[in-house]
């Protein structure tokens, strides 16, 4: 089981503690959020694995995870997209669009994201049939225009982690759209 720096706000180790422990107590750690955009300009979610410790069998962002000891934000980031999607990209292939505190309770499996998580966006645009599945992680990948995700119904809704279709995340969406 790998272990995790525990955080403070601005991003201080403070700590460091296992995977399962922080997500159990929901200490402050570090992730980070990569977006994919198709040429038909629809954000890319992964579907998440159905045995996932958090949000099992719901839409996520193209690429994420979490930064490992020793590792930066960026390092994290580029190191994610390559795992999860197949896609190599350099920093300079990155939009930084923020850095965001989250802290939601997963009633599915009893544990709490509570991340410090920097979000970026790839600059260039890819195919859905370019991304590669990380084996058992995640059962594949599904687009969305931005303007659905700003009006979805309540059962479409259901498919997605929470904190996405939040205040936060629905900004995040906007900002997203300005930048492609």
């Amino acid at each position: 089981m790998e272990k995790l720096n525990i955080l403070d706000k601005q991003g201080n180790i403070l700590d460091q503690e296992y995977r399962d422990v922080i997500h159990q107590k929901g200490l402050l750690h570090g992730e980070v959020h990569v977006w994919c955009v198709t040429p038909e300009d629809e954000l890319i979610f992964q579907h998440r694995a159905k045995d996932k410790d958090t949000y099992p069998d719901l839409l996520d962002a193209t690429a994420g995870g979490h930064v490992d000891l020793g590792e930066t934000y960026d390092e994290s980031a580029i190191k994610e997209l390559k795992e999860e999607t197949g896609l190599d990209a350099e920093v300079g292939d990155l939009i930084f669009l923020r850095t965001e505190i989250k802290n939601s309770f997963d009633e599915v499996t009893g544990m709490t994201n509570h991340p410090r998580r920097n979000v970026y966006l790839l600059k260039r645009k890819v195919n859905i049939e370019e991304l590669t599945i990380e084996d058992g992680e995640a059962l594949g990948f599904v687009s969305y225009p931005i303007s659905k995700l700003l009006d979805l119904d309540e059962q479409e809704a259901k498919k997605f982690i929470p904190t996405l279709l939040d205040e936060d995340g629905l900004s995040l969406f906007k900002e997203i759209d300005k930048n492609i």
